[in-house]
């Protein structure tokens, strides 16, 4: 079985968002790879007398969806913010998608930081779906509900208190969003939706 590694980032001085917060936040990233490897572990274990651990089987595979979209859902968040900040490129084929779906990038940019307010714990999602070849905004509960299948993740947001909670606290969601937005690296969101054009 083939083990999943833990991804290294270079988060440069974000505006907001504290290097303290970044260290932890990426702690908990690495219990999302250590949790699925331990699943898959656990699962070949199990298999070796399925009828006897149906029940257990049951409820790890059904817990394997949280930890592996945990783990990448969080490789997709914490890429957009290397190499410091870049601007996006106003001509770009992400923009025309963009345009071409929501009318403005400004129209698009508001309804997603719309999204990243919805109540509880999850994330703020950019899709692009291969079938219908257009980009999709969604917000996926936890870690895994609401995943729009067989798309690819362009752009996340993480919000969960433990991403903005310690500089922020449970009153500044909305800066938390704002500078997020700040600190992009608008070329890797737009090498994600190229690379995912391509696939």
């Amino acid at each position: 079985m083939k083990r999943f590694e833990e991804q290294k980032f270079t988060i440069p001085k974000l505006k907001g968002i504290s290097e303290k917060n970044i260290e932890e936040h990426l702690k908990l990233y690495a219990g999302y790879v250590k949790h699925a490897n331990l699943i898959l572990e656990k699962i070949a274990e199990l298999k070796s007398n399925p009828e006897k651990n149906a029940y257990a089987l049951g409820e790890i595979n059904r817990r394997f969806g949280f930890e592996f979209n945990g783990m990448r859902n969080h490789e997709v968040y914490f890429r957009s913010l290397e190499g410091g900040v870049k601007p996006l490129l106003q001509d770009g084929a992400f923009v025309k998608a963009v345009a071409e779906h929501w009318g403005s990038l400004d129209a698009w940019i508001a309804e997603f930081k719309a999204i990243a307010l919805t109540r509880g714990i999850g994330w703020a999602m950019l899709y692009y779906d291969p079938v219908s070849k257009q980009l999709l905004n969604a917000w996926v509960d936890e870690q895994h509900f609401g995943q729009l299948a067989n798309s690819t993740l362009i752009l996340g947001l993480d919000m969960w208190e433990h991403a903005y909670v310690a500089d922020y606290h449970p009153s500044g969601k909305k800066q938390y969003i704002e500078d997020f937005f700040s600190n992009l690296n608008w070329g890797v969101v737009e090498k994600n939706f190229t690379d995912a054009m391509q696939r």
